[in-house]
């Protein structure tokens, strides 16, 4: 037979443990949630695909790659994989921020003047604007001094804030003599400060069109025999033929796998050839092989 005493020690008991659960679970909210929420995102693209050192420590994927991380400054290095061997690796260091997303996007040349790249970083700004539809940028570039142009509208020299613009998707244009310009979509958010880092790649076009008519002007058209190459599988199905031998230079033809050309000039990792007749183009030697 239970007594009143009993029933009471029993009801007292449940009561604790009931108390205790609850303590656990706002503890759990509280402390694994909540570090959850303080936690940044950064996402991270390339071409061409690179393998991902973070603080000098590999990740389990290659660019394209997204994770979340604590707020904080990390070292991020972009090593190219497969047969872009003969393209530069990169590393800087990149800030995290608490409930914030930070974008990396790197295009990889040969050497670090002729690559390009920039980082974008979304965060709160410290004061509200008198405007709650408005948001802000603020623009540095490598090398530093470049025009600024937000729609089209001339604004300044980096580096450089802009205020007060109203939400929704804007175009942003960087501007340096001696370097290839860069446009990019960026989407204002009212109350949010987007902070970009943008590097310019150098234009060497008018140094290797130099070297072309050198080249073309010392080459004889005489020559008995040329060496042919072959067009090795790509990643999208074709290669592209570019006017001049550089990855920025315009593209003016695309040739298929297996089809073969004769190689009328070689420079710095590229091969010239006709593709139609009369028309001549350089493409990769990454993607080109020699052939008897």
């Amino acid at each position: 037979m239970i007594t009143m005493n009993s029933r009471s020690k029993l009801k007292l008991y449940i009561i604790t443990i009931l108390i205790i659960v609850l303590l656990l679970f706002i503890g759990y909210e509280y402390y694994f949630l909540g570090i959850s929420k303080r936690e940044g995102r950064i996402k991270i693209i390339s071409s061409p695909t690179a393998s991902i050192f973070i603080d000098n420590k590999a990740t389990s994927r290659s660019t394209p790659y997204e994770a979340k991380l604590k707020p904080g400054e990390y070292l991020v290095k972009l090593i190219p994989e497969g047969e872009a061997t003969s393209t530069a690796s990169w590393q800087e260091k990149i800030h995290v921020y608490s409930n914030s997303l930070t974008y990396v996007n790197r295009e990889l040349g040969f050497s670090d003047i002729t690559s390009s790249g920039e980082i974008f970083t979304l965060t709160s700004m410290k004061e509200k604007p008198k405007n709650k539809n408005t948001g802000e940028i603020y623009i540095e570039t490598d090398p530093t001094g470049a025009i600024v142009k937000l729609d089209n509208d001339e604004k300044g020299f980096a580096p450089m804030l802009i205020a007060d613009i109203l939400s929704g998707i804007h175009e942003l244009t960087i501007m340096l003599p001696g370097f290839f310009p860069k446009t990019e979509k960026i989407n204002i958010e009212p109350g949010y400060r987007v902070t970009t880092i943008i590097k310019l790649a150098l234009d060497q076009s008018q140094k290797i069109k130099k070297e072309k008519e050198a080249t073309q002007s010392a080459n004889t058209e005489t020559s008995e025999e040329k060496q042919k190459v072959e067009i090795i599988d790509t990643e999208v199905g074709y290669l592209r033929v570019r006017k001049d031998p550089n990855i920025y230079s315009e593209e003016v033809f695309r040739v298929n796998p297996k089809d073969i050309f004769d190689v009328i000039e070689e420079k710095n990792g590229w091969y010239k050839i006709e593709y139609e007749k009369d028309k001549q183009g350089w493409i990769s030697s990454l993607y080109a092989k020699k052939i008897e």
